[in-house]
């Protein structure tokens, strides 16, 4: 089968042929139906080869989408032909985080080799991607599966982190949104869809700005020092009660403290390093700032009930499998509006 695998450390990765995995117990096989694209394998291809966490070649693809192709014995809740997404990141399975389903938070999955598929196991960025049990699967029926693949992190990771913050989005509260992208337009939608706040986006890029518009963002304005003012005044001076960074650098981190209101959180998602001081006068009295990773299997299977009923929808640019070299470096140069979706059968 064709697959896209970061190879060596430092550079592209390439599409080569790969045998294709077989299930055994417990195991199903998807042929994939899409794949979806993240900003955070450029993070990983640009780590160094000293210390890299990763047996190479690695197939890239923690996003995936598939029909069920084959299962291994002992396998009773899914069957041959099921249309699902993947759950990506896998724990043990047996710890009080796993069994409440916060897998994303499972404290024995590093020490025991448990890596999420094209974070250290073979991704979904191929023609078949094989999955260790059928607990890390959620049936998406008739759903189009380039539509849903990204809601498994694109979708799952604001969800996760919106819910956390929900008891500061009340009615007259302001949520700030910095970086309309991937997971910030999904985020945007979130936020209208389970909160009562005002929704504030801010990015950079006017075509990310109206894409936060286009999403259901009340305001939308560019990312620099001019935002801080705008926010306090559209707050009546306050500030914001929460503020998601999906960008994650220092600039943007700074911009969230200098705008966030008292007893109100700060949430940073992206990855991008930056750090944001914490301590008594630091930041307003009662902040709370949080960093979080991915979501809970019950949170993706809430999602793909909001994504059922109209709720939210991800802006998707549609490519083939051929062509994923060419995705990483449109998405390096930020030529991506939304999120990538690689479509093995296109």
């Amino acid at each position: 089968m064709r697959a896209v695998q970061y190879i060596e450390v430092g550079r592209p990765p390439r599409v080569v042929d790969v045998p294709a995995p077989e299930p055994g117990p417990g195991q199903i096989l998807l042929r994939v139906t899409a794949a979806g694209v993240c900003h955070s394998d450029l993070a990983v291809m640009g780590w160094p080869a000293e210390g890299f966490p990763y047996a190479l070649p690695l197939t890239l693809g923690h996003e995936g989408a598939g029909r069920v192709e084959a299962v291994g014995d002992e396998v009773y809740t899914v069957a041959v032909g099921d249309d699902v997404v993947v759950y990506g990141p896998w724990g043990c399975g047996m710890c009080r985080n796993c069994s409440l389903g916060l897998e994303n938070y499972c404290p024995r999955a590093a020490a025991l080799g448990i890596h999420p598929p094209g974070l250290g196991r073979p991704g979904a960025l191929a023609e078949y991607v094989l999955i260790d049990a059928e607990r890390h699967l959620v049936p998406i029926g008739d759903l189009d599966p380039v539509q849903t693949v990204p809601l498994t992190d694109a979708g799952l990771t604001p969800y996760h982190v919106i819910k956390r913050s929900l008891p500061r989005l009340y009615a007259g509260s302001t949520a700030v949104v910095i970086g309309a992208g991937g997971l910030g337009h999904v985020a945007v939608q979130l936020l209208r869809a389970v909160s009562a706040a005002s929704v504030v986006a801010l990015d950079i890029r006017e075509e990310s700005r109206e894409l936060a518009l286009r999403s259901g963002a009340h305001h939308a304005l560019p990312s620099d020092a001019s935002a801080v003012d705008a926010v306090r005044d559209l707050t009546g001076g306050a500030g914001a009660s929460a503020v998601f960074d999906f960008v994650g650098v220092q600039a943007t981190v700074d911009l969230a403290g200098r705008m966030v209101g008292m007893d109100a959180d700060l949430n940073i998602v992206g990855i991008g390093g930056g750090v944001a001081p914490v301590g008594f006068d630091t930041l307003p009295f009662g902040t709370r700032v949080g960093t979080t990773y991915w979501g809970s299997r019950s949170e993706l299977i809430e999602l793909i009930a909001l994504a059922r009923r109209g709720a939210v929808s991800v802006h998707v640019e549609r490519y083939g499998l051929e062509d994923g070299p060419e995705v990483y470096e449109r998405m390096k140069a930020g030529r991506i509006q939304g999120r990538a979706v690689i479509v093995p059968e296109s």
